[in-house]
């Protein structure tokens, strides 16, 4: 029997076995240490138009990273949504989405 998965979404289930169905991604993080993360997707935000966003999910970890997303040549760059507001509106859509897909 599982127990709720403490991500937030509120289901019983093992996200070890969802992760590892996902593409992944490794994250530099200020320290230089690199962190493998599932890539849960890449979406936009209404409201917030001319930006893409992506969710990644820490392979060693239950908690959702949101970032803001953008491909440079063959380059992905990845920086982090510092405003507040920018912030909610960002995790609300993501949320929103994650629920649709259950």
């Amino acid at each position: 029997m599982s127990e709720k998965c403490g991500c937030g979404c509120g289901h019983d289930h093992e996200h070890e076995e969802d992760v590892m169905d996902l593409e992944t991604m490794f994250l530099t993080l200020d320290d230089d240490t690199e962190m493998e993360c599932g890539i849960l997707g890449v979406f936009e935000v209404e409201g917030l138009e001319g930006k893409e966003y992506i969710a990644l999910l820490p392979l060693e970890d239950e908690t959702v990273l949101l970032y803001e997303y953008k491909e440079v040549g063959d380059e992905i760059e990845l920086n982090v949504i510092e405003d507040d507001d920018e912030f909610d509106k960002v995790s609300n859509a993501f949320y929103d989405m994650y629920e649709d897909e259950e």
